[in-house]
């Protein structure tokens, strides 16, 4: 058994397929099933059911997956300690993100990559609510995410930014009066562009109107700022969201809330502990920012 073959595995493992497992290691698809098969031999279990449709771990490929992952990680630590020995930075660094990137995350990582050229990094969108288990079970080596929830065991956590959201309408619009801050019972009357399940915007936006007792009809729901900036714009509703969100769309003017606004809690989530050097710089790149 070797590394090689336990990466093969957690790729299958994480991609859902071997076709995408071949993608991400570019090889290709025969080379990823013979080096499964070849392993499953070697343990004399197997470790994927393969159907026509899909491939889901079994029980032994359940119990491999955690050990193949730690020892992966060791092996990058062991390299990672050699290159820094030798004054280098090197290695890969996956960021879990929610929908859409906030703050100022973009600009950190391109001071970043400028400082160490030779780190990888890869962004790996998931809904808030799925970063802590990324985390716990290294896909991902930190995150920065809006979570309002108490996190597992084993996860540190450090504020970067608190805002109160504001509601966003169209430039000329009979739905609001002219001026002047807006009540959460007046939002709910109006047409709302609204976020997907699962986008840490709109589990905000849920938790102030249950908090106020007041129930809102959803007039669209999108899965993207443009999609959502585009309704508003057209004069078909208005939408709830972080000002750092709505900066993006400046043609567009914003109202704040009287009273109780949605807050928007933009948070960077680590395992406690030593963590490679890479992602102790990027960490300390994001902080400053």
């Amino acid at each position: 058994m070797d590394l090689r073959q336990m990466e093969v595995v957690v790729a299958v493992a994480e991609e859902g397929g071997f076709s995408a497992a071949a993608r991400r290691l570019h090889v290709v698809q025969s080379a990823v099933s013979g080096t499964v098969r070849a392993l499953e031999r070697e343990l004399g279990a197997a470790l994927f059911h393969r159907t026509t449709h899909r491939v889901s771990l079994t029980p032994a490929g359940h119990a491999f997956l955690p050990a193949a992952r730690a020892a992966l990680r060791a092996a990058e630590e062991a390299r990672a300690a050699v290159d820094l020995a030798r004054g280098e930075l090197r290695g890969e660094i996956t960021i879990g993100v929610i929908q859409g990137l906030y703050g100022g995350l973009p600009a950190a990582l391109a001071d970043f990559h400028r400082e160490h050229p030779n780190v990888v990094v890869r962004l790996r969108q998931a809904p808030a609510e799925d970063i802590p288990r990324a985390l716990r079970d290294g896909t991902v080596d930190l995150a920065v995410a809006a979570l309002d929830t108490p996190l597992p065991r084993g996860l540190t956590t450090r504020l970067l930014s608190r805002e109160e959201m504001v509601l966003v309408a169209a430039p000329a619009t009979d739905l609001l009066p002219p001026e002047g801050p807006v009540s959460l019972a007046e939002a709910a009357r109006l047409p709302l562009v609204d976020f997907s399940p699962g986008w840490a915007v709109r589990h905000a936006v849920d938790k102030a109107f249950r908090a106020a007792s007041l129930e809102r009809t959803i007039t669209f729901e999108v899965n993207d700022l443009l999609a959502a900036g585009d309704l508003v714009r057209h004069g078909l509703g208005v939408c709830i969201m972080p000002p750092s969100l709505a900066a993006r769309l400046p043609e567009l003017p914003v109202r704040p809330f009287a009273a109780h606004p949605p807050t928007w809690t933009l948070r960077v989530i680590h395992p406690r502990g030593e963590l490679l050097p890479a992602v102790a710089a990027l960490l300390r790149r994001i902080g400053q920012r």
